[in-house]
């Protein structure tokens, strides 16, 4: 097997669950040098028992900025440059319009927007030509979706970013895309604060009207987060891949 990332370092926030393990194991197949962020402390152990020595799994705030530094501070210590970044980490509080307070939106923008844009910015510095930025948005910046209102406006915020970094970075040889996933079974998905009852008629409901009628997987994310980390893509600029079986084809509610 020819290994697509062999030496590379990578970095992926929100690593130790969901699409950003999935990619994390998937990049250490072809060769990459990992770095990962989390904030629960049972994930990171497990992720650092499984990645072992010679991964950095690392404690961080999305939408800290001294957080951000530190963990760049860390990355350079260690590995001295970095080759890929994966802004995967994202919160998600979904309520209707008139339950949002002030400190939801505040999570959701700081963790998905500023902490992504600042990630970058802190990033560069470690970034050569040939690097690849990665960035996970959402069909939810695509369709209206009542109770995601301000996920899917921070989403869209970073489908924009990735359009103005990929005119700005291409310059210097680093191309900034975009993997947009439809409805994927992970973790988070299944911890949204809902009743179980009313979690499982939203997610037969979302299988039974999609093209494909079911859900995507994590690996099925990660597969396309390769190929854009890889020199595959190495004619990709700014794009925004969407891996959603269709759905975004058809209304979402």
């Amino acid at each position: 097997m020819t290994k697509k990332l062999d030496g590379k370092v990578a970095l992926i926030t929100g690593g130790t669950s969901g699409i950003g393990l999935a990619s994390a194991r998937l990049f250490r197949e072809h060769g990459a040098q990992l770095v990962l962020t989390g904030r629960d402390p049972q994930r990171m152990a497990e992720a650092a028992a499984e990645f072992g020595p010679d991964a950095l799994v690392l404690a961080s705030e999305a939408g800290s900025l001294s957080d951000i530094a530190a963990l760049m501070a860390q990355v350079k210590e260690r590995f001295g440059r970095l080759d890929v970044l994966f802004l995967n980490a994202a919160v998600n509080a979904p309520a209707p319009i008139e339950h949002v307070t002030e400190a939801m939106f505040d999570d959701v923008m700081n963790a998905n927007f500023k902490g992504a844009f600042f990630t970058i910015q802190h990033a560069l510095p470690l970034m050569q030509a040939g690097g690849s930025i990665i960035v996970t948005t959402s069909v939810t910046n695509r369709s209206g979706a009542p109770n995601f209102s301000v996920y899917g406006a921070s989403k869209a915020a970073l489908r924009s970013l990735v359009q103005s970094m990929g005119m700005g970075l291409i310059e210097r040889g680093i191309r900034t895309n975009a993997i947009c996933p439809g409805p994927i079974e992970t973790g988070g998905f299944n911890r949204l604060d809902l009743p179980s009852e009313v979690l499982s008629a939203i997610k037969g409901d979302i299988s039974g009207r999609s093209p494909i009628k079911r859900f995507g997987t994590p690996d099925e994310v990660a597969k396309v987060a390769l190929f854009l980390a890889s020199d595959d893509a190495a004619y990709i600029v700014g794009e925004e891949i969407v891996v959603d079986g269709g759905i975004s084809l058809v209304c979402l509610p």
